[in-house]
């Protein structure tokens, strides 16, 4: 705390010698006159002074005969002194703070933690539908709101954390770690379910839990036909359906399907050829504005630009909306190339090792297949012809309209007057 006093009162630092140095520090004290961070260098002494006891001391100094000369000069009031002789440099440091409590009140970087299945776009773009982007006046910003609608717009999320640290706006949230499937599963229990076939072909395999079975295994279907219906009839005594009970189908269902695949790759293809010339610019921008430097024209015809920009950081959160970073430009030619015989076998097998991944993620089995490479000139084509069998079926509400009351009516007997 002393400290804060001495430099906002000011001080200087002087050296002293002469003929008696330790009577003056006497007379010092005896006059009030505070000294301190006194060092004896052998022919001369170095200490603090007040300001007002540094002029104090002139009649001090005659009176024991030493000399006294100013090493420095501390605290605020030197410092105003030198700034007023800097005006320049003074409005430039006002108009920095006035910038920075400014910009201070606005969010110019986005963080999004926690998100698995929904990407960091999908999310961006949702805020962005929201009003919610980078350069807005927190002031606009409701926290409160934007939680509780990123909680009812999307089911998977189920706990959302939003804060504004420094300029940053920090979104947290979590997503419920049981898949979420929009399918149409939620049917009344009364209305039942027909599960009916997703592709044409022959029926492989069916065994049921739930339901009627419409067809039996070798049975030829066709997209949309009923295999399993939920409507379970009850019969009459004289085996009239009096009405249907309806119900969930459940059943495993294999259909055996052909299809033909065709995948054609040219032999001849483009490729850049960079020659090693390159230029170097640099890159400033402000918020979505972006500005490169660079010395005269880009002399190439064909080109790429790649690089990076950083956007200003003051402390851990507190982001700035100024960017600066570099771009390469390289120079390239478009050649002709031609794959060898090896390659062309290499991709060829690749695109056939694609499309056997493609259907085992679809929980699709291929019984048999036929495949064959003819070898042209220009082009390498691939021809597969393959039995598939896979559970191609979906579960719609039942189609089965329910039957309906009759009404009886009992004609009166007609009564006749005699």
């Amino acid at each position: 705390m002393l400290h804060w006093v001495q430099y906002i009162r000011g001080y200087v630092t002087i050296k002293v010698w002469g003929y008696s140095t330790e009577r003056l520090l006497n007379l010092c004290g005896n006059h009030n006159i505070l000294v301190w961070n006194i060092v004896n260098h052998g022919d001369h002494d170095t200490m603090n002074i007040s300001i007002k006891g540094f002029f104090a001391l002139k009649p001090l100094l005659k009176k024991t005969g030493t000399r006294a000369a100013v090493l420095g000069k501390y605290g605020l009031p030197f410092f105003v002194s030198k700034m007023q002789r800097r005006k320049v440099f003074v409005a430039g440091l006002l108009c920095c703070l006035a910038f920075w409590m400014i910009t201070a009140g606005y969010i110019w970087n986005i963080e999004i933690e926690g998100n698995y299945v929904l990407t960091e776009d999908i999310l961006l773009d949702y805020l962005d539908a929201h009003d919610v982007h980078v350069a807005m006046k927190k002031s606009r910003l409701h926290i409160e709101d934007l939680e509780k609608a990123l909680r009812e717009d999307y089911d998977i999320i189920t706990w959302t954390s939003v804060q504004i640290r420094g300029t940053t706006l920090l979104i947290h949230i979590k997503e419920n770690e049981m898949p979420v499937y929009e399918q149409s599963r939620q049917l009344q229990e009364e209305q039942g379910t027909d599960i009916v076939a997703g592709k044409a072909g022959v029926v492989s395999y069916i065994i049921t839990r739930s339901g009627v079975p419409q067809v039996a295994p070798g049975d030829t279907v066709e997209k949309g036909d009923i295999l399993v219906s939920g409507a379970v009839p009850v019969y009459n005594e004289d085996t009239t359906i009096r009405k249907y009970q309806f119900v969930q189908s459940d059943a495993d269902i294999l259909i055996r399907y052909t299809e033909s695949i065709s995948v054609k790759k040219d032999i001849l293809y483009e490729e850049k050829i960079y020659s090693g010339r390159q230029k170097k610019m640099i890159t400033l921008g402000i918020n979505d504005r972006e500005w490169n430097l660079r010395f005269g024209k880009i002399p190439y015809e064909e080109y790429d630009i790649s690089g990076e920009k950083k956007q200003v950081r003051l402390l851990d959160r507190l982001y700035l909306p100024f960017f600066y970073g570099s771009k390469t430009i390289q120079e390239y030619e478009m050649a002709r190339q031609k794959y060898t015989e090896e390659e062309m076998n290499q991709i060829i097998q690749e695109e056939w090792h694609k499309i056997i991944s493609t259907l085992d993620e679809k929980g699709v089995q291929i019984t048999e297949k036929n495949v064959t490479i003819k070898k042209n000139d220009n082009n390498w084509v691939l021809n597969a012809r393959m039995q598939l069998e896979e559970e191609a079926v979906t579960s719609v509400p039942t189609s089965t309209e329910p039957v309906l009351p009759e009404t009886v009516s009992e004609e009166e007997p007609e009564i006749t007057a005699e």
